[in-house]
């Protein structure tokens, strides 16, 4: 082998290796990009717990600037992605334009009620629209995910049912929190309603992989 085609060779051993790296630095970002909002919700929320209790910037009021700040910081998300033109998965673009619809009533009317109860609707509306779709012979969750992964309709229908029960789980859960663990401790569970969705996504992977099919035609 000439030292040219050794020179070749080495640069093509490294490309996949280099394209791994950035392929999982845009991950990664990306993640990060999607729980920024969420952490600047839990960040403002506590810085302004400590603020007076009375007045437009105080204590009593911290819900409802985190709520703003989670809305703001949601809508640079898209922004961002859509500057960027990078695709913008239909579930995010759902769920978000949710949260900022009902974020901005619960502002709107100074509710804390419906602020707190935003989640467990959200959720109800998801597997409301998960099992009602199934019931007229259309599953919402293979219209959101069929451009990611390429399954049978039966593994569709298992997975749809799946998630169905996980947003009715955590639509019952968001009360429990609530009403258990008063409004502190809500909000700062946030995060850990992320690293629920995030287990049980993980736990699903297993039965998405099995059913997995080379091309869209085999389903």
């Amino acid at each position: 082998m000439t030292e040219l085609e050794n020179k070749t060779a080495i640069h093509t051993d490294d490309a996949p290796q280099e394209a791994n790296v950035k392929d999982a630095a845009a991950r990664a970002g990306g993640i990060w990009t999607e729980l920024g909002p969420t952490l600047a919700f839990i960040v403002i929320y506590n810085v302004m717990l400590r603020f007076p209790e009375e007045g437009l910037f105080s204590s009593e009021n911290a819900l409802f600037w985190a709520t703003g700040v989670l809305i703001v910081a949601t809508a640079a998300v898209i922004a961002m992605k859509l500057i960027r033109k990078q695709r913008i998965p239909p579930f995010l673009l759902v769920s978000s334009s949710l949260i900022g619809v009902f974020g901005v009533l619960g502002i709107a009317f100074h509710s804390k009620l419906l602020l707190f109860l935003k989640p467990t609707i959200i959720n109800l509306m998801f597997a409301g629209a998960i099992f009602g779709g199934l019931a007229v012979g259309r599953n919402i969750w293979k219209m959101l995910f069929n451009e990611l992964f390429h399954l049978p309709d039966y593994a569709w229908r298992v997975l749809a049912i799946r998630w169905g029960l996980y947003f009715i789980a955590m639509a019952i859960w968001n009360i429990v929190v609530w009403q258990a663990f008063g409004e502190a401790a809500w909000a700062n569970w946030k995060m850990g309603n992320i690293v629920i969705g995030f287990v049980f996504a993980l736990a699903n992977t297993p039965y998405t992989l099995k059913h997995m099919q080379t091309h869209p035609d085999d389903r």
